[in-house]
């Protein structure tokens, strides 16, 4: 029958396992707090450098920022005559469109003016020529009547006109008509006739 351990051992062994257990306590709680200080260390170099980069920046910011007031004035004033001079271009170039359309319209208008001109020309050049030859069938025809039957037509005409008329007849005819017509009258047809040639070169 084997023999049963002893009180003393018994407590041996027990002293040797909390010893163990203990050492693997304290190597756990080393490697915590190392993993703690590299994390504090890491932390602050990073919060430090941020600190640094702000008070970088706004340093640079407050160097960039000018606020002297004789420069803000100037900015100040350069804005305002860049407003103005917006606005003066904006207004040349309405003009300058306004001009241009009315240079078109103006255009326009001459041409149709133009136009217009040009039909009446050839409509009164149509009718002179249309008046031309009935004046010259009617020469035609008080050159082929009578005298006697002429004459009481030609005292009924204006002097003017029928100075026209005997002035365009051949001079026989118109000769011959101008014996049968009244003295009175003859004499002032022969007025007229005489002076439309008034005013022509002698030479």
């Amino acid at each position: 029958m084997a023999a049963k351990p002893k009180r003393g051992q018994k407590q041996a062994k027990r002293k040797r396992r909390w010893l163990g257990r203990g050492m693997l306590w304290i190597i756990a709680l080393l490697f915590a707090m190392s993993g703690t200080i590299k994390l504090v260390e890491t932390g602050g170099f990073a919060v430090a450098k941020q600190m640094l980069a702000s008070d970088a920046g706004g340093a640079k910011g407050q160097d960039d920022c000018v606020t002297e007031p004789g420069l803000m004035e100037l900015h100040a004033q350069l804005q305002l005559r860049q407003s103005q001079l917006s606005d003066r271009e904006g207004l040349v170039l309405d003009r300058e469109q306004a001009i241009k359309l009315a240079e078109k319209r103006i255009e326009s208008r001459l041409t149709e003016l133009v136009a217009a001109e040009q039909a009446l020309s050839k409509t009164v050049s149509i009718a002179d020529k249309a008046a031309d030859e009935d004046v010259t069938r009617l020469v035609t025809l008080y050159e082929n009547m009578k005298p006697k039957q002429a004459a009481p037509l030609f005292e009924e005409m204006a002097p003017e006109f029928a100075a026209g008329f005997l002035g365009r007849m051949r001079p026989a005819s118109a000769a011959a008509v101008m014996a049968s017509l009244d003295p009175k009258t003859a004499y002032t047809i022969s007025v007229m006739m005489a002076g439309r040639n008034a005013g022509a070169p002698k030479n």
